[in-house]
């Protein structure tokens, strides 16, 4: 057996995804985002998180999943990129749980209708369900950080 990895798991367009708990700062409800001007589309602004400046990412955006309006169950996972706190918007944040890293497989080249370098691996949990497990290094690269620290105020 493997070691065990605490994930919190979201959704996201019908798909469950983890992202490590130690990557976490903290999951909000929605709350209004400043728009700014003259950033990617899937950058949807900035919030104040207890007087810090967090940009936000629409993770359907990110990954060209199809934007959608937000909902009750919406939330904004707050995580740790290097010196920088970034929000994700997600469809869903459903609970955390623990996995066993031997679960993990490499991710195919497409899951979902996202690359591959997006993807640490799928989590296989139990007979049917799955886990992508997200590379946050990838879905936030070092000239979006770069931006996304300009954006601070």
């Amino acid at each position: 057996m493997g070691e065990e990895l605490k994930v919190i798991v979201f959704g996201l367009a019908h798909e469950e995804y983890g992202i490590e708990v130690d990557k976490v700062r903290t999951i909000e409800r929605l709350s209004p985002i400043t728009r700014v001007p003259k950033t990617p589309s899937f950058i949807k602004g900035v919030i104040n998180l207890r007087g810090i400046v967090v940009p936000v990412i629409d993770l359907r955006g990110r990954f060209g999943l199809g934007e959608t309006e937000p909902t009750e169950n919406s939330r904004i996972i707050v995580v740790a990129a290097g010196e920088l706190e970034v929000g994700f918007i997600v469809d869903a944040a459903n609970d955390v749980i623990d996995i066993d890293t031997d679960t993990i497989d490499s991710p195919p080249e497409i899951v979902g209708g996202i690359k591959a370098k997006y993807l640490r691996g799928i989590a296989r949990l139990g007979d049917s369900r799955l886990l992508i497990m997200l590379n946050l290094s990838e879905v936030l690269n070092k000239n979006e950080i770069i931006q996304l620290e300009q954006l601070e105020v």
